[in-house]
């Protein structure tokens, strides 16, 4: 799904790739979510490869639509889902398909989801298995909605409701996190847990366990959403494994394979996601 990045504008309509996008008014109300609303307005179909990034996607289809999740568990209907961090190899095809997306931080996600990012399992999972029966409600009130803002401006009453008593990130773990992401990727474990006063063990502990992945696996994940971004917009593979601070353009090679099932020129050549 492609993404407008400027939310000025409530609606933006895609000619070249017949997506209608409308973003919420004023944006989200709470830090580290951000939403949209997607429709195929020319029935062209969905076909999309799900690229690990730094944050948590949530998308709930509308009306009795769904989509289909392709990966290491098989061919999976889905009415909605949730992309962990680093979901692992998948797909997701669909036909007419409206949808609310919402992109979570991981320390909004900590917050939102209410279980811990460890039981997601790297994967790509229904959405009714972790939200239950408010999963099931919330997708018939967005389906009843008339309009793009009164759908978003529902999924924020709903996200901001689930954010009120919400358990918090710790700051260590959350200052950890910034710390990864403004380095890109590019900084040793050891160095990350002396910034935050811990040892190694411990940092590696409570990390995983509000996160969802181990540090290094974090800085791994950051590296490569820089590098799979450069690649879409043209880059040669040995630029961005210089740039991005891989050892060699083999070393790039193994990660993005590792991470989005892909070779670097397949990912350059029209790989998709959801950012």
């Amino acid at each position: 799904m492609r993404r407008h990045e400027a939310e000025a504008a409530p609606m933006d309509r895609d000619a070249e790739y017949g997506w209608e996008v409308a973003h919420p008014l004023g944006g989200a109300s709470l830090d580290g979510v951000r939403m949209a609303g997607f429709r195929d307005r020319m029935a062209a179909g969905l076909d999309l490869r799900v690229l690990p990034q730094p944050a948590v996607i949530v998308v709930i289809e509308l009306g009795d639509n769904t989509v289909t999740v392709e990966s290491a568990r098989g061919h999976q209907p889905m009415r909605s889902l949730v992309a962990s961090l680093s979901p692992g190899p998948a797909r997701i095809r669909g036909e007419r398909v409206e949808c609310v997306e919402v992109r979570l931080s991981p320390r909004a996600a900590h917050a939102l989801l209410g279980v811990s990012p460890r039981e997601l399992d790297g994967s790509v999972t229904a959405l009714e298995d972790v939200w239950g029966r408010h999963e099931r409600r919330l997708r018939e009130q967005l389906t009843d909605a008339t309009t793009w803002q009164e759908r978003l401006a529902l999924m924020d009453a709903f996200l901001t409701r689930r954010a009120a008593g919400a358990p918090s990130m710790s700051p260590e773990v959350a200052a950890a996190w910034e710390t990864i992401v403004a380095r890109r990727g590019r900084i040793r474990v050891g160095d990350l847990a002396a910034s935050c006063g811990w040892s190694r063990k411990r940092l590696w502990s409570r990390f995983s366990a509000q996160i969802g992945l181990t540090p290094k696996r974090a800085a791994m994940l950051v590296r490569f959403d820089h590098a799979a971004r450069a690649l879409r917009a043209g880059e040669s593979a040995g630029n961005v494994a210089l740039a991005c601070g891989y050892a060699d353009q083999p070393h790039l090679h193994r990660d993005v394979l590792a991470l989005a099932g892909c070779t670097p020129g397949a990912l350059a050549g029209g790989a998709t996601s959801t950012d």
